[in-house]
């Protein structure tokens, strides 16, 4: 298995590429919409006006796509170890502690057993630190730049994906008023009129007083249990300590550099002298049956061991050109020449992208 987090860079995108009306959006204010009787396009533009917020607070993160509970790294044979904490993502509750500065300064500290995954922003520094790995990254971004994925999903990551992926193929819910986490929030669900994705709906929570998504569900069609449910436990406005924005590795971490600071979005040779922090999918498609495919060389099945390669014949089943899992909610595809493709649609639809 390469080196890289590829399942979140992957599924991350397409478990959410959600649509809502486009009409209503060009007209809706981003203004809070408290006290008010808003419309869906209303509570969707209010999300705008909360890229400069200043918080602190608990994320929780469940799933439940059918897989099998996955080995731990701790004794015992395991994937490879960013596939398989990848894959650990979509088979059990993580919690995380989020800190945000307004759109430059970010905390991502991510708990595990006996271990934590820290992703910390300030302006165009971003380190990433492995505590169990010891091992940090250290990487130098463009001016204006967004930072690395830290693997963790945010509600706020949700939205911007349904929002991103506006078409007139998705039924929109009348807002309903929720609490979450202490706060007033206004509900809506979108539907997707399309058949062809495994998507049954999405419901997002908007904070009435910031725009701030707090909760996002995911439910796989048919079902009523959520597949994916990330939101806020506790939540505190105001800006957070600025030391939490500074990160020195231990003097007996492993460090790497990377210096992205004279790259651009359009100048993708200084992005591939560089190096970039995780592999950027090609997204096919639109909306719900969006498919992601990260390229040829992002699985390395012959550098598996046999106890790897047993974990991943017990995953996935044999078709043609590869190897596929399709859970309640996602697909993965991974290819005899090592592309992995993955959407919220049936794995015959990944089939037929990759030929």
């Amino acid at each position: 298995m390469k080196k890289s987090a590829w399942l979140p860079a992957v599924i991350a995108p397409v478990v959410v590429a959600g649509a809502v009306a486009a009409p209503m959006i060009a007209n809706a204010s981003s203004d809070p919409v408290a006290g008010t009787n808003p419309t869906a396009a209303d509570v969707i533009a209010s999300i705008a006006g909360s890229s400069d917020a200043k918080y602190s607070g608990k994320l929780v993160q469940t799933s439940d796509l059918g897989l099998p509970e996955l080995p731990t790294g701790s004794g015992g044979s395991s994937l490879e170890g960013d596939a398989s904490d990848a894959l650990g993502l979509l088979t059990s509750s993580h919690t995380a502690r989020v800190y945000v500065d307004g759109a430059s300064k970010q905390r991502v500290q991510l708990t595990q057993q006996l271990a934590e995954q820290d992703l910390v922003r300030n302006g165009t520094d971003v380190w990433t630190w492995d505590s169990k790995e010891r091992t940090a990254t250290h990487v130098t971004l463009p001016k204006d730049a967004q930072a690395p994925q830290s693997g963790t999903t945010t509600p706020a990551d949700v939205a911007k994906q349904a929002i991103d992926a506006i078409t007139p193929s998705t039924t929109v819910s009348k807002p309903t008023e929720v609490r979450v986490a202490g706060h007033d929030a206004w509900q809506i669900t979108l539907t997707p009129k399309s058949s062809g994705t495994l998507v049954g709906s999405v419901r997002l929570a908007v904070d009435q007083q910031t725009g701030l998504p707090l909760r996002a569900t995911i439910a796989a069609k048919g079902q009523s249990d959520p597949a994916v449910e990330v939101g806020f436990t506790s939540l505190q406005y105001g800006a957070p300590a600025a030391r939490l924005f500074d990160f020195t590795p231990p003097a007996n971490a492993t460090v790497e550099t990377k210096d992205l600071s004279d790259a651009t979005a359009h100048d993708e040779g200084a992005q591939h002298r560089h190096g970039r922090p995780g592999d950027e999918p090609t997204v096919t498609g639109t909306g719900w049956s969006a498919i992601a495919e990260l390229p040829k060389g992002t699985v390395d099945e012959s550098a598996l061991g046999a106890d790897q390669a047993g974990l991943l014949d017990q995953l996935t089943r044999s078709v043609d050109g590869g190897r596929a899992v399709q859970t309640s909610l996602v697909s993965v595809y991974l290819t005899d020449d090592g592309r992995v493709l993955a959407g919220a649609v049936p794995v015959s639809a990944l089939v037929a992208a990759a030929e």
